[in-house]
């Protein structure tokens, strides 16, 4: 599917993702569900070109991010190799164009929601602790599987978020075994914010959305770029500095004033579109 254009230049076809365009929001869907979705080298290159347009991208608000067919990401595509074989130059490559997709995504200023149902494994598991809000179907497990096939479960950036989502002890827990985690544990470790049916989390996604649009679009997208920068801040003065250049910028906007005169009047403010 070709995705819309978002003004970053002409947008590759994408086959083993699907994005649609719903109004200010991304439907993104990882969409290889005979193989668990699992990632291929087809699907980075297209998630890294569909995530590396999002800064100019100022017609989208928040991405969604699921998988099609019964599991959210079964991790890496083990079946097209992957062996280790090769340079440690060839190697390194390889290895930061799989791990440089969650930094893209913190990157950009649209909030993700993860959609997690079924299996949730190694890169997979990396997607979903990246995006901003993991809502979990009740059937969703989550595992850093890569210690379970000889590698270090500190990969694409999930001893980074993991410790920061549900503490180090059971960080440390999940890492060293790579154990997995079930949707109900998940949410009382606080590393999902809800979990409903799995034919329930595409109607979940759409109430959060609808919260987060009723916000203005520079005020969304300063709250993602500031707590992102307030945790890992060096002291409250920094984050304070933060705080308040968001707040000047947005008061200069007329959104602003429109949500000030929208509460002042009881009715739903009008933002602008961008």
């Amino acid at each position: 599917m070709r995705p819309t254009d978002g003004g970053g230049g002409k947008a590759m076809a994408y086959t083993t993702i699907e994005v649609t365009q719903d109004g200010p929001t991304s439907w993104l869907t990882l969409n290889r569900p005979d193989a668990l979705n699992a990632l291929n080298r087809a699907m980075v290159e297209e998630l890294r070109d569909y995530f590396g347009r999002l800064p100019s991208d100022t017609a989208t608000r928040v991405v969604v991010l699921r998988g099609a067919g019964r599991a959210f990401c079964a991790g890496l595509d083990l079946k097209e190799g992957g062996g280790g074989t090769g340079t440690v130059q060839g190697g390194m490559r390889g290895q930061r164009q799989i791990s440089e997709l969650v930094m893209l995504m913190r990157r950009a200023p649209q909030p993700f929601i993860a959609c997690v149902q079924g299996a949730a494994c190694g890169g997979g598991f990396a997607l979903a602790l990246a995006s901003d809000v993991r809502i979990a179907g009740e059937s969703a497990r989550m595992n850093a599987a890569f210690i379970r096939i000889g590698l270090s479960a500190c990969d694409i950036g999930v001893s980074y978020f993991l410790p920061r989502l549900v503490g180090v002890s059971v960080a440390s827990e999940l890492l060293l075994t790579g154990r997995f985690i079930d949707a109900k544990r998940a949410l009382a470790t606080g590393l999902v914010s809800e979990v409903v049916a799995d034919d329930a989390l595409e109607a979940a996604a759409r109430r959060l959305l609808d919260d987060m649009l009723r916000t203005s679009p520079l005020g969304l997208r300063l709250t993602k770029e500031c707590l992102n920068a307030s945790i890992d801040a060096g002291s409250l003065d920094q984050v304070i500095a933060m705080e308040d250049r968001n707040q000047v910028l947005c008061v200069q906007t007329q959104d602003f004033r429109e949500g000030i005169s929208a509460f002042l009047q009881k009715r739903p403010p009008r933002y602008s579109e961008s």
